[in-house]
């Protein structure tokens, strides 16, 4: 491989049974050196890449979020909480994980070799749109104690009686079954199959508008 602002400069590229892996960088993670960044002076952080699902940003700026708040106010608070902001940043799609140039030069380590996928081990269904009228917490519907009622368009196919989990902006996820599916027609389905399709869906605990619904399972057959 040959830059073009670096002409003559030749990168060896080598290849095996399944092809090459050309620029398959691990995902810079910093999580756990937020006191270092802190106190380097920086003052804002950005998400790399492109491409990002609501899921992938939610996650990763509210678990930041919440490391950078935990330091300010206690550093023996947010060494603590170093295994919860581990997992969570664990439940986005990632490709492992390196500090990069931040501590010195890439090394070999910070790439990947034998592999092209991705881990993917929880599933983004969709943001809560907002609530339904009916939708009061407790409500009784067919028999059945709801916590919600919400709108969502979906993003992953889900089934009636799923456990999912509400994420929180506070960082708090709540867990929940999916008692209905409903059409925006309120057509009552088993099953939401279909990419970015609208519904209403009936939940045992209480969503409210902005919150990331979410599935642990990855994702088959890539979709």
């Amino acid at each position: 491989v040959e830059e073009e602002s670096r002409p003559g400069e030749y990168m060896p590229v080598f290849e095996n049974e399944r092809g090459t892996y050309i620029f398959n960088s691990k995902d810079l993670c910093m999580i756990e050196h937020i006191p270092e960044l802190i106190l380097a002076g920086v003052d804002s952080l950005k998400i790399e890449g492109r491409m990002k699902t609501a899921l992938y940003v939610a996650t990763v700026a509210r678990t930041y979020r919440k490391a950078i708040d935990d330091f300010l106010e206690s550093e023996e608070k947010y060494r603590q909480n170093l295994p919860w902001y581990r997992d969570q940043i664990a439940r986005c799609t990632y490709r492992s994980f390196t500090t990069g140039f931040y501590f010195d030069s890439c090394a070999e380590e910070a790439q990947i070799y034998d592999s092209n996928t991705y881990v993917n081990d929880y599933i983004y269904l969709g943001t809560v749109g907002g609530a339904a009228a009916c939708a009061e917490s407790g409500m009784s519907l067919q028999g059945e104690r709801i916590g919600s009622i919400v709108s969502i368009e979906q993003r992953n196919k889900f089934c009636k009686g799923d456990q999912i989990e509400i994420m929180k902006p506070d960082g708090s996820d709540v867990i929940a079954q999916v008692l209905h599916i409903y059409t925006e027609e309120g057509i009552e389905q088993e099953s939401a199959p279909h990419p970015k399709q609208k519904l209403r869906i009936a939940l045992t605990q209480k969503a409210e508008a902005g919150d990331i619904l979410r599935m642990k399972g990855p994702l088959k057959n890539g979709t």
